[in-house]
């Protein structure tokens, strides 16, 4: 059964930059100026969410998109098919905001699933209310789900999120286990003097349950433009903090264009400065370190935003209209074009990692993450 929703009128470009055409030659598929192909597709499904995390957005929230200016499920599936049989894409990616909150979630996933039967389709989300949909996300055709869990007390919890939903998170996330979308992966963001000492503890629980946990540094795509070099957690000070309790080694296999750097995690030794040699590894963690250990040169991701616009890097301040064309009857060749052209102009790296400490050259994007989806 196809996804019976209405399909929003056309509308007008909105004047955003159309790319320059591509030179001739320069290739199939998603391929930028330096020889980078898109093959990991996130599209996000929705600005809107129902927590309002410090690094994200403020406590009074955003102010959402419009209905009809959101990708309606079939614009979706129509512009996913383009990517996976005309542009290479191999991987797919839902993001928000948050995705659970689109009442047609399910329908949208089954669509996908119908006319893609071997693309992997994952999801990141808070996990507010994943405990009732985990087991029908599974059998539409999920594949696997990441979770944001930056702490396991719920007084920290709450003053990092601005409400105190934990206990759904911990039920969602063990929803999603027993629902079979593994390798259920977690989000942590750290904050210095929040949540930063709990980093080894979170990682033992995560551990234990035979979840993947991932750090991943504050970036500056917080709504209050707070973000500032000099308080982020690097890569470098969570790996000092999970050392006390815990011998990190590099992972042996490939990264493969993978934003997390894996480590084998083995339990230290009271009093030892290494764990033994023969030590049980305990499962792996990430750290993804996209400030100051960035990864630009591998990166493989093109972003559709909830509005149809194409962004070639999650700190691009440039966006290019895909929606506004579909709408206006376009042809899937037409789109294809459009958004290769787009990926095209992708920018060689994001700099991040040569700004000062307190950020003095570094001119945050407009939008939020949860405008963009992460």
């Amino acid at each position: 059964m196809s996804v019976q929703l209405g399909m929003p009128q056309p509308r007008e470009d909105a004047g955003l930059s159309v790319p320059a055409a591509r030179p001739a030659g320069a290739g199939a598929g998603l391929v930028d100026r330096y020889g980078r192909r898109a093959t990991d597709m996130r599209l996000s499904l929705t600005d809107k969410c129902n927590l309002r995390c410090t690094y994200c957005m403020p406590a009074e929230g955003l102010e959402w998109l419009a209905k009809q200016a959101v990708m309606s499920a079939e614009e979706i599936v129509r512009i996913v098919r383009i990517g996976v049989e005309q542009l290479g894409v191999r991987e797919l990616r839902l993001t928000g905001g948050e995705p659970l909150v689109r009442h047609d979630l399910v329908d949208i996933i089954a669509e996908l699933r119908r006319n893609h039967p071997d693309l992997p389709i994952s999801m990141t989300t808070n996990g507010v209310g994943l405990a009732r949909k985990a087991a029908p996300l599974k059998a539409a055709g999920l594949t696997r789900i990441n979770v944001s869990l930056d702490s396991l007390h719920e007084e920290t919890f709450t003053k990092l999120t601005r409400r105190p939903f934990l206990d759904q998170v911990l039920a969602g996330v063990d929803a999603a286990w027993a629902a079979g979308l593994g390798p259920v992966k977690l989000n942590a963001v750290l904050m210095r003097g929040i949540n930063d000492a709990e980093a080894p503890s979170l990682l033992a629980w995560a551990l234990g349950r035979g979840y993947e946990l991932r750090f991943i540094e504050q970036m500056p795509l917080d709504a209050d433009h707070g973000w500032t070099r000099r308080n982020m957690i690097t890569a470098a000070e969570i790996r000092e903090l999970l050392s006390t309790d815990f011998v990190l080694t590099p992972d042996p296999r490939a990264r493969d264009g993978a934003p997390a750097e894996r480590f084998e995690v083995r339990r230290r030794v009271a009093g030892s400065d290494a764990a033994p040699a023969d030590g049980p590894v305990l499962g792996t963690v990430g750290i993804i370190a996209s400030v100051t250990e960035p990864f630009c040169s591998d990166c493989r991701r093109t972003r559709i935003t909830a509005e149809g616009k194409i962004m070639s890097c999650l700190f691009s301040r440039e966006e290019f209209d895909l929606l506004g064309l579909l709408r206006s009857g376009a042809s899937d060749d037409d789109l294809a074009r459009r958004w290769q052209d787009a990926m095209w102009l992708k920018p060689k790296a994001h700099g991040m990692d040569h700004v000062g400490l307190d950020a003095p050259d570094f001119v945050q994007p407009d939008r939020s993450m949860s405008a963009i989806g992460g």
